[in-house]
């Protein structure tokens, strides 16, 4: 570990196989490089936390806000409470620095609810209405948003007319979003 500029002495390492120690982020990234293994390969679970997938890249604080533009106390700020306030491009810039999925990147920028909130305001009304707030969650091309919108109401709305009602969809709203997207092309993984 030493080559990757970290020194411990045995007993530290010994305290990691143990359990009694945990490793900073610097001997962490400093140990996968040595192990010759990416950082996220022994975290033993996929990241899950915008702190996950910044070490996952092996980045630091300091070089994950420069890479997006921001302050170093404003990305800090949002690792910390787990909550991302960045508009449609600083979103689109953070999922392809961090390497964060759509679907994923919802989650850890603590947008979740947000983001359902939109799906039902998109079936209970006018779609059109939640494009935008929609993309700044979802950067994903607007084509695309538009396409799965238009899709959601039709299958979710619930008919105005008299008659035998419609069978209710089956697969929660949310999930079937992410399975029209994926049919998409889209410059970031869904």
């Amino acid at each position: 570990m030493a080559a990757h500029g970290v020194r411990l002495l045995p007993g530290h390492v010994l305290g990691w196989e143990n359990g009694e120690l945990r490793p900073s982020e610097e001997e962490f990234v400093a140990l996968a490089r040595a192990l010759w293994c990416p950082p996220a390969q022994l975290m033993g679970a996929a990241p899950a936390t915008l702190r996950d997938f910044r070490v996952a890249r092996e980045y630091t604080q300091e070089q994950a806000a420069q890479r997006l533009g921001l302050s170093l106390a404003a990305y800090a700020k949002a690792e910390t409470i787990g909550r991302w306030s960045g508009d449609e491009e600083q979103t689109h810039t953070l999922a392809h620095v961090l390497g964060i999925g759509l679907r994923s990147l919802v989650r850890v920028t603590g947008r979740q609810d947000e983001f359902e909130q939109c799906l039902r305001s998109s079936i209970d009304g006018r779609w059109q209405a939640q494009l935008g707030p929609l993309a700044r969650l979802v950067p994903a091309p607007r084509s695309a948003l538009t396409a799965v919108l238009t899709a959601l109401q039709s299958e979710y709305q619930v008919p105005l007319s008299w008659g035998t009602p419609a069978a209710a969809p089956t697969t929660p709203l949310p999930d079937r979003f992410w399975q029209l997207l994926a049919g998409h092309d889209t410059d970031i993984p869904v």
